[in-house]
C-alpha cells in the first residue's frame, strides 16, 4: 500500500479534488479575456482554493489584484476594489493615465504617489462617485492584462455592486474578473449585479459538496494513505462533503492517532457529529492557547475576519509585541493562516466559533471597547462599524446614535440603500428614545427608503409611530407624507394618495413639504379614482404653498410637476415650462432630480403620442442618470427605454427585453405593472393572443386592486383590442366602452386613443356604428383644443371609419390620409402602418392604382416590427384583393429559425447540450420561470413538441432559415 511519510504541511491537499469540470471550464474563460467568472457555494466548499488554482493556471504576465469584502456593511464605496489596488502600486506607471484616475489618490494613499494629481471633486456626491467608477475602471485597464479577484462578494455593500455593474458594462478587453460568493446566507445581489453581463463573457459555477468517492480521494491526499470505503463514508456523513470541514476533522484525528491507524478506528469518527465536528476542532485548538493569546484571539474574533494587530493592541491595551506573539501562537494552533500577505482566521466558520465560544458578557465588553477605540479616531467612515459594535454590546442608545450617523454618511455618498438599512435597524429600538428622536429617525427612514427601496420594511415602522399621541401636527404630517410615498413606491396607488392627501392639512406649518405633497397629488397617472379637476386644483395649491415656502428648489419641483400635468392633458404650454425647467440653474446642479424630471416628461410625452419628443427627453435624462450614479434610476430608464422602443418601432430583440423586464422584481411597484403591460403588448403583437389576453386580465385586476391609473387604462384598451382580434366583437366593444367611461370620469381624453379606435372597429363589426358616433363626436371636439398626437390620430381615424360606413368614400379616404400623415409626423410607427393598411384596403376596393403599393408598404412596416398578428391580417387583405404577397410572406411553412431571439437560441443551445432548466437559469443568471418561457417560445417557433426533439441538426436548420 503506497504511503506518504507525513501528511501535507498545513493539512491542505496538494491536489484539487472533485473540481475537474469546473476548473476546465473556468480555465478556458480566464485564458480568454474579457471574462467574468462567478464562483458560488456554501462556506468551506472550496471557492478560494479553486480561485488559487485558476490563478496558478492563468496566462503568464497577467497582473493579479485581490480584494476581500468585509462582513460589516460599510457605506464607503469600492472597499474591496480599493483593497486590491493598495498592494499593487508597482504595477502603475503614471504615463498614460488621465487626470480622472487621480480621484483615487485620497482613497488609496498607498498608491497616491503613482497617480496623477487629484482633480477637483464634483460638488454632487453622486457625480463624485461616478468619477471614482471611471477612475477605477481606467486604472484596471491600465494595469491589464490583469485578473481582478474579489472574494466574499456576499458581504459587499451596494455601492460595490453598483461599480461592478458599471465595470461589466465598460470591461477592459484584457481584464478577467473573478468573484466568489456564499450561497448559505440567503439571497444576495450577486446575480442581479451581473444580470446584464454578456452571456458569452460569463462563466458561473456553483460548487457542490464532494461525494463519497471524492471524500475518499481528498482524504488519501491529506493522510498519505488509501482510505477504505467505510471510512470515506463515515467522513462524508460527519462532514457533509464540505472540503474545509474534512480537512479540519482529519487534522483533529491526526492529533489523536497516526495516519495509518485512522482506518482501523472508525469509533474516532463516530465521536464527531455533523453539527459539532468543526466546533470541536476549533474549541480544542483554543484550549492550547495561554491566557494572553486567548484574550487576543477573542478580541480578534469580535473585530473582524481579517486581523488588525494595531487595532487589537489598542483594544486589549497590550504591548504590540505581546499581540504579535499571541497571534503567532494562534497561527501555530491552526486558528489563523496567512493569506495574500495578511493574517486572517482560517475561515469565517473558525472566526464564528471563536466568537461564540467567548462568554456573552465578555463579548459585549469587547464590542463596547472596540467601539470606544474606533470613536477616538474621529473618522466618519467608521460610523457603521461603531454602530455594529455598540449593537452587539447591547448599548442601545449609542447604537441608535451611530446608526443614524452611519445613515447620514451613506446618504452623503449617495448610498440610500445602506442608509435605509441603518435607520431600519435603529428603529427596532425606538421605544427607548424620546419622541423627538423617534420622529427624526423615522422621518429620515421615510425619506431614504423611497430611494433605498426598503419600502415593505419601513412602512410598518412609520405606521406604528403615527399611532402615537405625542406627535406634533407637523411631525405627523411629515411622517404621513413619507408613508404615502412609500405606499406609492410599493405600487399601492390608492393608499399612497390617501395618506398624502391626509398629510396636506397637517403640513400647513411646513409649506415646503406641503408644496411637495400637493405636487405629488397633482399627478393624474398615479391614481384612477381622482378626476382631472382635482389634480388641477392640487397643482394650483402646490404653487401657493411653494410661494409661501420661498425655496427655489421647492418652486422648481412644483413647476416640474405642473409641466407633467399639463403635458398629460395635451396643454401646449407644458412644453414652455419643460424648456424653462431644463435650463434652470437649480435643476442643473441636481442631476438626480434632473434625471427624474426628464423621465417623467418622457413618459407623459409617450402617453399622448409625442414619440420623437419623448425620445429626446429620454436620451437626455439617461445620460444624466448615468452621471448621477443611481442604478435604481437607471433601472427605470431601462423600462421606459423599452416603452420608447415599442412606440418608435424599434422592435428588434424587444420581446426578449420586455419578457426579462416583466420577470424582474422591481423595487418600484408601479414599474412592475408597466413592465407586465409592455410584455403583454409584445405577446399579442407576436401572435400569442390568448396568453396575452389572460395576462392582461390578471394585470387589470391587480391594477384595479391598488387603484393605479397607468397602465390600467391602456391595459383595458389593449384587452379590448385582443378580444376583437379573437373574434369576440361584443366583448371588445364592452371593454372599450367601459374604458372610455372610466376616462370620462377621470377627465383624461388624451389617453383614449386605443380604446376609442377599438370601440369604432367593434361597433362596425357588430353593425352598431351609430352607438359610437356620439363618443367620437365628443372626443373629436375635445381634440381641437389640445396638442396630443395619439388621440388626434385616433379621432381622425374614427371619423374616417364612420364616413366609410356611411358611404362617403372620398371623405373617408381623405380623413384616413390625414391620420396617416399625423401618425408619421408624431413617430407613431405601428399606427402609421395601420392607417396605411386601411387606406390601401379601401383604395384597392375601388380599384385605385396606389392601393396595392399602400398594402405592400404596410406589410413591409409590419415585417420590420415582426408583428405577426398585423402581418397575418394585411396578407389576408392582399389576397382578398388579388395583390401578390411578396417574399418572405407569401406562405408555406414558415422558417422559424429567424424568429428565435438571441436569448432563446442560447437557452435551446444549452438544452440541446443536456442541461436542465435550473442549470440553464444558474448559468445565464435568469429565473427558472424565465428559462421556461424562453424554452416554450423557442419550441413553438421551431415546430417541436418537447425539448427531447432538440438536436444540433434542428438548431442548424433553424439558423439557416
Amino acid at each position: 500500500m503506497p504511503q506518504q511519510s507525513a501528511p501535507p504541511a498545513g493539512g491542505v491537499s496538494p491536489v484539487l479534488v472533485g473540481r475537474h469540470t469546473e476548473f476546465t471550464a473556468l480555465t478556458a474563460a480566464v485564458s480568454a479575456p474579457p471574462a467574468l467568472v462567478v464562483i458560488q457555494g456554501e462556506a468551506g466548499i472550496g471557492k478560494s482554493r479553486l480561485v488559487r488554482e485558476l490563478l496558478a493556471a492563468a496566462p503568464g504576465g497577467a497582473a493579479v489584484l485581490v480584494g476581500h469584502c468585509q462582513q460589516l456593511h460599510e457605506p464607503f464605496p469600492l472597499g474591496p476594489v480599493l483593497d486590491a489596488f493598495q498592494h499593487h502600486g508597482d504595477l502603475i506607471e503614471i504615463d498614460g493615465l488621465s487626470p480622472v484616475v487621480g480621484s483615487l489618490a485620497p482613497l488609496v494613499p498607498e498608491i497616491a504617489g503613482r497617480l496623477p494629481d487629484p482633480p477637483e471633486r464634483p460638488v454632487d456626491q453622486r457625480e463624485a462617485r461616478h468619477q471614482i467608477f471611471r477612475a477605477a475602471t481606467e486604472l484596471l485597464e491600465h494595469v491589464s492584462p490583469a485578473v481582478l479577484v474579489l472574494e466574499d462578494l456576499h458581504w459587499a455593500d451596494t455601492v460595490t455592486f453598483d461599480f461592478l455593474t458599471y465595470l461589466i458594462a465598460h470591461q477592459p478587453a484584457k481584464l478577467t474578473i473573478i468573484v466568489t460568493s456564499r450561497t448559505d446566507l440567503g439571497a444576495t445581489p450577486v446575480g442581479e449585479a451581473f444580470a446584464r453581463a454578456p452571456a458569452s463573457r460569463t462563466r458561473s459555477v456553483r460548487l457542490a459538496p464532494l461525494d463519497v468517492a471524492e471524500v475518499g480521494e481528498l482524504s488519501r491526499h491529506l493522510l498519505g494513505i488509501d482510505v477504505p470505503d467505510p471510512i470515506a463514508m463515515g467522513l462524508y456523513e460527519v462532514t457533509g462533503g464540505v472540503p474545509f470541514v474534512i480537512e479540519e476533522v482529519l487534522r483533529t484525528l491526526l492529533a489523536r492517532l497516526p495516519a495509518e491507524e485512522i482506518p482501523s478506528h472508525p469509533d474516532a469518527l463516530a465521536a464527531l457529529s455533523v453539527s459539532t465536528a468543526l466546533r470541536d476542532v476549533v474549541v480544542q485548538r483554543l484550549t492550547t492557547l495561554d491566557a494572553t493569546s486567548r484574550e487576543v484571539i477573542d478580541a480578534a474574533a469580535v473585530i473582524d475576519l481579517s486581523i488588525d494587530p494595531a487595532l487589537i493592541a489598542e483594544v486589549t491595551q497590550d504591548d504590540p509585541r505581546q499581540v504579535a506573539t499571541a497571534l503567532t501562537s494562534a497561527h501555530a494552533a491552526g486558528l489563523l493562516h496567512e493569506h495574500d500577505g495578511r493574517i486572517r482566521f482560517r475561515h469565517v466558520l473558525a472566526q464564528q466559533i471563536v466568537y461564540d465560544a467567548t462568554p456573552l458578557p465578555t463579548r459585549q465588553w469587547w464590542h463596547a471597547r472596540v467601539a470606544l477605540v474606533l470613536e477616538e479616531r474621529n473618522d466618519p467612515m467608521l460610523s457603521a462599524r461603531i454602530a455594529h459594535h455598540y449593537r452587539r454590546a447591547g448599548r442601545v442608545r449609542e447604537f441608535v446614535q451611530w446608526a443614524e450617523a452611519a445613515a447620514d454618511e451613506a446618504v452623503r455618498h449617495g448610498n440610500e440603500s445602506a442608509a435605509a438599512e441603518f435607520l431600519r435597524e435603529a428603529t427596532t429600538d425606538l421605544a427607548t428614545l424620546s419622541i423627538d428622536d423617534r420622529v427624526r429617525i423615522a422621518t429620515k427612514l421615510g425619506r431614504v427608503a423611497v430611494d433605498g427601496l426598503a419600502h415593505a420594511e419601513s412602512a410598518p415602522i412609520l405606521t406604528r409611530l403615527l399611532d402615537s399621541q405625542q406627535l406634533t401636527q407637523a411631525a405627523r404630517g411629515e411622517l404621513r407624507f413619507a408613508l404615502g410615498r412609500l405606499y406609492r413606491q410599493q405600487g399601492f396607488a390608492r393608499d399612497g394618495y390617501g395618506e398624502i392627501e391626509r398629510a396636506v392639512d397637517e403640513l400647513h406649518d411646513r409649506p415646503d413639504l406641503q408644496a411637495r405633497a400637493l405636487a405629488v397629488l397633482a399627478a393624474p397617472e398615479t391614481v384612477i379614482d381622482v378626476p382631472l379637476v382635482v389634480h388641477l386644483a392640487r397643482s394650483a395649491q402646490a404653487e401657493q404653498a411653494a410661494s409661501r415656502a420661498g425655496s427655489p428648489e421647492v418652486e422648481l419641483g412644483v413647476r416640474i410637476a405642473r409641466a407633467s400635468l399639463l403635458l398629460e392633458q395635451g396643454d401646449p404650454s407644458a412644453w414652455q415650462l419643460i424648456e424653462y425647467a431644463r435650463h434652470d440653474t437649480v435643476l442643473l446642479t441636481q442631476p438626480r432630480e434632473h434625471a427624474r424630471a426628464a423621465i417623467n416628461w418622457a413618459q407623459g410625452a409617450l402617453h399622448i403620442g409625442y414619440v420623437s419628443r419623448a425620445d429626446e427627453l429620454l436620451s437626455e435624462g439617461r445620460a444624466i442618470a448615468e452621471r448621477s450614479g443611481s442604478p435604481r434610476l437607471l433601472e427605470v430608464y431601462e423600462l421606459v427605454g423599452a416603452m420608447m422602443d415599442h412606440a418608435a418601432g424599434r422592435w428588434d430583440g424587444l420581446a426578449e427585453r420586455t419578457h426579462d423586464l416583466a420577470s424582474r422584481a422591481f423595487g418600484f411597484g408601479a414599474a412592475s405593472f408597466e413592465a407586465r403591460y409592455l410584455d403583454c403588448l409584445m405577446l399579442g403583437s407576436l401572435g400569442s393572443t390568448v396568453e396575452a389576453a389572460d395576462r392582461l386580465t390578471e394585470l387589470i385586476r391587480d391594477c384595479e386592486k391598488v387603484g393605479t391609473a397607468w397602465p390600467l387604462i391602456p391595459a383595458r384598451a389593449a384587452l379590448a383590442r385582443l378580444r376583437l382580434t379573437l373574434g369576440d366583437a361584443r366583448g371588445g366593444f364592452d371593454e372599450a366602452a367601459a374604458t372610455l367611461d372610466q376616462l370620462q370620469r377621470k377627465g383624461m381624453w388624451t389617453w383614449a386613443a386605443d380604446a376609442l379606435l377599438c370601440l369604432v372597429d367593434a361597433a362596425a363589426a357588430l353593425g352598431r356604428t351609430d352607438e359610437a358616433r356620439p363618443r367620437v363626436g365628443t372626443i373629436s371636439a375635445y381634440v381641437r383644443h389640445v396638442e396630443a398626437p395619439a388621440i388626434s390620430v385616433a379621432a381622425t381615424m374614427c371619423e374616417a371609419l364612420i364616413a366609410h360606413v356611411d358611404g362617403d368614400i372620398e371623405n373617408a379616404e381623405r380623413l384616413m390620409s390625414d391620420a396617416r400623415t399625423m401618425a408619421h409626423a408624431a413617430g407613431l410607427v405601428q399606427v402609421a402602418a395601420q392607417t396605411t393598411e386601411r387606406l390601401g384596403d379601401w383604395r384597392c376596393a375601388r380599384g385605385a392604382a396606389d392601393g396595392p403599393s399602400l398594402l405592400i408598404e404596410a406589410l413591409t412596416a409590419y415585417g420590420r416590427l415582426s408583428a405577426r398578428q398585423d402581418i397575418a391580417r394585411v396578407t389576408r387583405t392582399m389576397r382578398r384583393h388579388g395583390v401578390p404577397v411578396p417574399y418572405p410572406w407569401r406562405g408555406g411553412r414558415p422558417t422559424h429559425g429567424n424568429d428565435l431571439s438571441r436569448r432563446e437560441r442560447e437557452v435551446v443551445g444549452r438544452a440541446a447540450a443536456g442541461r436542465t432548466n435550473r442549470e440553464i437559469a444558474a448559468e445565464m443568471f435568469l429565473s427558472p420561470r424565465t428559462v421556461e418561457t424562453h424554452m416554450s417560445n423557442a419550441l413553438r417557433k421551431l415546430g417541436l413538441r418537447s425539448r427531447d426533439e432538440l438536436d444540433a441538426d434542428v438548431l442548424e436548420a433553424g439558423a439557416r432559415g
